[in-house]
């Protein structure tokens, strides 16, 4: 991904201004920040930047991106941080072949040594079937038939 280009998390910030610089080492500075950090590494199959950034107590022992979903757009439904305990409640939109699916999740975070982790969420899954004249699933602001439709 070019550093020019529009960040995959949304944020409509460049990706070196946005979740590059989290990427390259800079520790995300909140729970929501390392979401969207998190979102943009499944864009982009960086399964070391997941892997490190995942709580040792929860974290996989290998993580196979081989068949993750074509991610296309994160909606960021609410965030809080307390002290060293943050949660994130987000949407994350995909394609499955012709079908438009979303994940949504409750996340919890903590701190430690001034880094913020993914411990874990509840998730589901669902279909999502968007209207022609909906705004798009990735966030671009242009209807959906003219987007990704």
């Amino acid at each position: 991904m070019k550093d020019s280009q529009i960040c995959p998390c949304g944020s409509q910030k460049t990706y070196e201004r946005c979740c590059g610089r989290y990427h390259a080492g800079e520790p995300a500075p909140t729970p929501e920040a390392l979401m969207r950090s998190r979102f943009s590494a499944f864009v982009q199959n960086r399964a070391d930047y997941l892997t490190a950034t995942w709580h040792s107590s929860t974290r996989p022992k290998a993580l196979d991106l081989t068949d993750s979903p074509d991610w296309v757009g994160l909606s960021i439904l609410a965030s809080d941080a307390i002290g060293d305990q943050g949660h994130v409640h987000f949407r994350a939109y995909y394609r499955a072949g012709n079908q438009w699916r979303f994940l949504e999740e409750r996340s919890t975070f903590v701190r430690e040594s001034e880094r913020w982790f993914y411990v874990s969420g509840e998730t589901q899954d669902e279909s999502i079937k968007p209207a022609r004249n909906d705004s798009c699933l990735c966030g671009s602001g242009r209807k959906f038939k003219r987007c990704c439709g």
